[in-house]
């Protein structure tokens, strides 16, 4: 495992005739730590500060009396070889692969996920399969007639899928998953998720094995940090800590700026405040978090268009069983509006490691606004509903929970509602002008970046920083990260 404390001397730890050349970093998720290590690597000085008492945002591990879990699971899998190469030296013998199975339960039946056209012949009948070949069949000939630009999800997932395959698939889901109906959800989220997937590929995915892999969608296998997704955030943290640090528990409540240059940050842990100037800023928090941050504040246009940007929030449930397995899959995906969460995981069929010897323990996701009946509920009310539910779908018996831990977590996943993009444009235009300060990830951005794009996204964050570090003659030239060797010392 690479290490960048080894060889770092001070000669590169640069602060050119006592300026303070510090790079700041807001957030401590995936890109802000990948951003903070590849910068600490190329000998800079850099400080990072997350408001939570541990780092790794939505991509974290939570452990709890000997039990490990993600906040829903998540798999790393990049067609990028620079973002594979960056991962697999950092962790070194740490990562397994793991082979990836998922189902969907409706119906009061399983289906499989990616969509087996047999699969879905047997357990919708005949007759179903028939009207959802139909219905792509008539939708691909309307393509033909009219070039329309798809707006909302509904209209994206009708045209490549047909009605009916709509209407089984993806309605329900989708309107759990955000919290708002499909014609008001944009077309560019699904777009996003499953870009390049049509029925005819994911069809020829279930026949032909090949076919549907160079689909983000439908890979099915992917690496994995045996102690949980959590430990690639948490190596990160380790390397910067070596030569600069990493703050948790430490909020920025205020953001100063002159004009278009940011001049410091107010950061509180606990009872004390300490204002952190830089030279260079890097944010990774939710982007309505740093425009209401920014001292002054920007213009009455500017946070009218923040404030139309919404987040979905999470609700994660972990309930510890005094059980060896539950499940035999990846993820079990819900659409039934009966059952309150929307999927579950195993983490014990991701690594062992997860769960002490002959225990494991299943993971819920709640999805959730801020200030509504599942975010407010008790903890052990929703353990009670997590519990009661897992019981009807058949998947534990109440005496073999031992335990449980409830998880809120806010901002997870930015919200594309039809027109929202407007609002994103007059935030960029004004964050366009600051000199010094780098947007960078899910949050930042405002984009639904998976585990890949996010680091790739602080990597790029650095990247710019080193190469107007080195514009502005404040650095010496060997002071930067090889591209070619993402975990070497510098």
């Amino acid at each position: 495992m690479s290490s960048i404390g080894e060889g770092v001397s001070d000669t590169l730890m640069y602060n050119s005739a006592g300026e303070d050349n510090t790079t700041v970093i807001l957030g401590a998720g995936l890109t802000g730590l990948s951003a903070g290590y590849v910068l600490s690597a190329a000998g800079f000085r850099v400080r990072v500060f997350e408001s939570g008492p541990i780092v790794g945002g939505l991509s974290r591990t939570i452990e709890n009396q000997g039990f490990r879990f993600d906040l829903g699971g998540h798999r790393f899998f990049t067609k990028d070889d620079r973002i594979n190469d960056f991962v697999r030296k950092l962790m070194g013998e740490e990562l397994i692969s793991v082979p990836r199975s998922s189902k969907i339960f409706m119906r009061n039946k399983y289906f499989d996920y990616p969509l087996k056209p047999l699969n879905a012949m047997f357990g919708l009948g005949v007759p179903v399969t028939l009207r959802i070949l139909g219905d792509y069949g008539l939708e691909k000939a309307r393509s033909l007639l009219s070039r329309t630009e798809a707006i909302s999800l509904e209209d994206w997932v009708v045209r490549r899928f047909g009605r009916t395959m709509f209407n089984i698939y993806f309605k329900e889901y989708s309107e759990k998953v955000w919290g708002i109906g499909c014609d008001r959800i944009s077309a560019e989220w699904v777009a996003q998720r499953i870009r390049g997937l049509s029925l005819a590929k994911a069809v020829k995915n279930a026949f032909f094995k090949r076919g549907g892999n160079d689909v983000p969608s439908l890979v099915d296998r992917f690496i994995y940090p045996k102690s949980g997704i959590g430990r690639i955030s948490e190596r990160m943290k380790e390397e910067i800590d070596r030569v600069n640090h990493v703050h948790t528990d430490t909020p920025v409540e205020r953001i100063h700026h002159r004009g278009s240059v940011v001049e410091g940050v107010v950061v509180r842990n606990g009872g004390r405040t300490e204002t952190v100037t830089g030279r260079y800023f890097v944010s990774s928090v939710p982007l309505t978090s740093l425009i209401g941050s920014l001292d002054p504040a920007p213009p009455e246009a500017v946070l009218a268009a923040a404030s139309k940007l919404r987040f979905r929030d999470l609700v994660v449930a972990a309930v510890m069983l005094d059980k060896k397995k539950a499940t035999d899959q990846t993820w079990i995906y819900i659409p039934e509006k009966t059952i309150p969460f929307g999927r579950i995981h195993e983490p014990t069929n991701w690594s062992g490691e997860m769960a002490p010897a002959g225990k494991t323990l299943m993971v819920m996701e709640f999805f959730s606004f801020r200030g509504d009946e599942i975010w407010n509920a008790s903890d052990e009310t929703l353990t009670r509903t997590t519990v009661d539910n897992l019981e009807r779908l058949g998947f534990i018996k109440g005496p073999e929970v031992i335990g449980s831990s409830i998880v809120r977590v806010p901002n997870a996943y930015p919200l594309f509602d039809v027109g929202y993009g407007r609002h994103y444009d007059v935030i960029q235009e004004y964050l366009g002008n600051f000199e010094n300060l780098y947007v960078a990830g899910r949050g930042g951005m405002f984009r639904y970046y998976n585990m890949d794009h996010a680091i790739e996204s602080g990597i790029n964050a650095a990247e710019a920083i080193m190469a107007d570090a080195r514009r502005e003659g404040s650095v010496p030239e060997e002071a930067v990260w090889a591209g070619d060797e993402p975990c070497a010392a510098r």
